[in-house]
């Protein structure tokens, strides 16, 4: 079995930090707006060396999506951040209209996403912006585990043409993915092989899906680990293949099931290879206040609730 290797707890959040502004020094069509969060976004170095290129908008969210929108207009390549409550619930109309309805080149960058933003609570967390964001056509979907994927995506997308939702978060967590490696947009990796069970997992639920195949492992099932970072659009493909050697799979997502990686995982399925299915994610409830720790272990998002949920869906074939 494939193993990886933690070199050292990083937030993704400066993973984008990193992205953004090797972007600042490679592409002057590159521009940035912050509402009011430069800080939580990690995008001060972006700032200070590239100040004309930088708009600080203020607690001004739909205001922000409007201007990023209009820039596209002028051929620029608009990069919004905030929490990712703010940058879609609170302004999914200006998203709507200004951005996926008229295709637009906005770049919409979310940090603190889902529980592990902790201590702020359920005001904060949003669990369901995922759903929200995959309905809007012609909106990429993207949500990176760790700190190298999560410069490399920022990177990516840059090349992309059309609106894109980049998902991040706030905590630190394991960096395993390889270093400068590439992002290809819509594209699973296939982490671990194996034969009696599919893990499909995104964001931080990436690596606690790979300790979960390192349990499975020890106690005889053979756990294959996809990391989908691409939710929309989809890698079918991969999905078909994986589960049709194996028989049965487990979604991992910090996200609500309903709307989430899980349910388009669903549908491939259904539509193309039915499978036994279970769902590790959080159960049509909003968050509270706590550790990121704390808060996964409560709401069953980390391997101990993939093993179950793994021995649960292989005793279903």
């Amino acid at each position: 079995m494939k193993t990886y290797t933690n070199t050292g707890n990083k937030d993704t959040r400066s993973g984008f930090g990193a992205g953004l502004e090797e972007l600042g020094k490679k592409n002057e069509n590159v521009v940035a707006l912050c509402a009011d969060l430069t800080g939580s976004l990690k995008m001060d170095a972006f700032k200070a060396n590239h100040p004309e290129r930088f708009f600080q908008v203020g607690i001004a969210e739909a205001n922000m999506i409007g201007m990023a929108a209009g820039m596209t207009i002028g051929g620029k390549i608009p990069y919004t951040g905030t929490f990712a409550n703010f940058s879609t619930g609170r302004v999914y109309d200006q998203i709507r209209q200004s951005v996926a309805y008229s295709g637009k080149n906005v770049k919409i960058c979310a940090s603190h996403a889902g529980i592990t933003l902790g201590e702020d609570g359920a005001t904060h967390q949003i669990l369901e912006d995922i759903g929200l964001m995959k309905m809007l056509p012609g909106m990429t979907v993207i949500n990176t585990c760790d700190y190298n994927q999560t410069k490399a995506a920022t990177l990516a997308i840059a090349d992309h043409n059309g609106p894109v939702y980049l998902r991040f978060g706030r905590p630190k967590v394991a960096n395993f993915t390889p270093e400068n490696g590439t992002f290809e947009i819509g594209k699973a990796l296939e982490l671990t092989e194996g034969t009696d069970v599919t893990i499909i997992a995104t964001g931080h639920l990436v690596w606690e899906a790979l300790e979960a195949a390192k349990t499975l492992n020890e106690s005889g099932i053979s756990a294959e680990v996809i990391n989908i970072h691409t939710i929309k659009p989809l890698d079918a493909q991969a999905i078909i293949t994986s589960v049709k050697k194996t028989g049965c799979v487990v979604t991992a997502e910090e996200h609500n099931y309903l709307g989430g990686l899980g349910e388009s995982v669903a549908r491939v399925l259904a539509e193309n290879a039915p499978t036994p299915q279970e769902m590790v994610a959080t159960q049509d409830t909003f968050g509270e206040s706590g550790t990121p720790a704390q808060l996964m272990e409560k709401y069953g998002l980390n391997a101990e609730a993939i093993v179950k949920a793994a021995k649960k869906v292989a005793a279903r074939k």
